[in-house]
């Protein structure tokens, strides 16, 4: 595990994008519960994957970046373990498994810096919001996984699409008695604000104050730029957030929830989305992409950015 997170020295870091969509929709695998980490237990689907990250390292290398890899493990806590048929047990497994997956792609690419997160989501819907958690109850639930991630070795945790402020305060709780640096990355629906109703900048400033400021950084992910770009002109924490994984598409969470079609958006109006956000936001070191993205959006992002 690093000491001190090298996407916070000042350069650009490359995430990847919508790992879920793009096996979906571009290769035509089933991914019950929107859950990609049952694919770790197979040598074929392993090769693939494998290909997906090195696709995002060679981006990487030939812009001078490096790279945040996220673990596929979005779902692979309890209760969407559980409904998938994953013991605790199972999950600790396939949990420690995704980062030791990763540490062998970071020693083949030594040239390149390679950080890798422990990436977690929601207990329920990442749109959605049903049987809200306390802090308390959320640093119970999460903290088997986060665990995992840390014994594992891995640099850091990322807790993506997380809608209401108090699931974010539990994750951060975990991760401190874990000893591990967290990032929170929360999404946004059309208007701008967290599905909860609160503001980007008060569940920012909320969970700083809840948790001493301990978040490595904060994150917006799973929402089109134009859902939330006018939002970040008005004053704010803005410089607490470090990373952007947009989405492709411009529909709402409903209109996507619902879509039997992937939207891949436009590649060069996002790659340029991105630039106008990094105008705004400084301190923007990591990037990458969301449902509906694949290598071709990182891509655009990545030499847009460069340029």
């Amino acid at each position: 595990m690093m000491t001190q997170l090298p996407q916070l020295a000042g350069r650009t870091f490359l995430s990847d994008a919508g790992l879920e969509t793009d096996l979906i929709f571009q290769h035509g695998i089933d991914l019950p519960d929107f859950a990609s980490f049952p694919l770790l237990e197979s040598e074929q689907h392993r090769t693939l994957m494998r290909g997906y990250y090195e696709s995002v390292i060679d981006i990487a290398r030939r812009d001078h970046t490096g790279v945040v890899l996220e673990t596929p493990t979005w779902r692979a806590s309890a209760s969407w373990g559980t409904r998938l048929g994953y013991t605790s047990g199972r999950l600790d497994k396939i949990n420690r498994a995704a980062v030791e997956f990763f540490t062998t792609i970071r020693a083949a690419n030594s040239d390149i810096a390679v950080v890798i997160s422990g990436n977690l989501g929601p207990r329920g819907d990442g749109y959605t919001i049903a049987n809200a958690m306390t802090a308390s109850e959320a640093a119970d639930y999460h903290a088997a996984q986060i665990d995992s991630f840390a014994t594992a070795g891995a640099d850091l945790v990322t807790a993506v699409t997380l809608n209401y402020s108090a699931e974010a305060i539990g994750v951060v709780e975990a991760a401190n008695w874990a000893n591990i640096p967290v990032v929170i990355s929360f999404t946004v629906e059309t208007n701008g604000v967290l599905p909860s109703g609160q503001s980007l900048a008060d569940a920012i400033d909320e969970v700083d104050r809840a948790t001493g400021g301990t978040v490595a950084y904060f994150m917006v992910n799973c929402a089109h730029p134009t859902h939330f770009i006018e939002v970040l002109t008005q004053p704010g924490p803005w410089e607490r957030i470090r990373g952007l994984r947009a989405n492709a598409s411009r529909m709402s969470h409903e209109e996507l929830d619902n879509s039997t079609e992937l939207d891949r958006g436009d590649e060069v109006e996002l790659a340029q989305s991105y630039v106008e956000i990094a105008q705004l936001l400084p301190d923007l070191a990591v990037v990458g992409g969301c449902c509906g993205t694949d290598i071709h959006h990182l891509d655009h992002i990545s030499a847009a950015l460069a340029n």
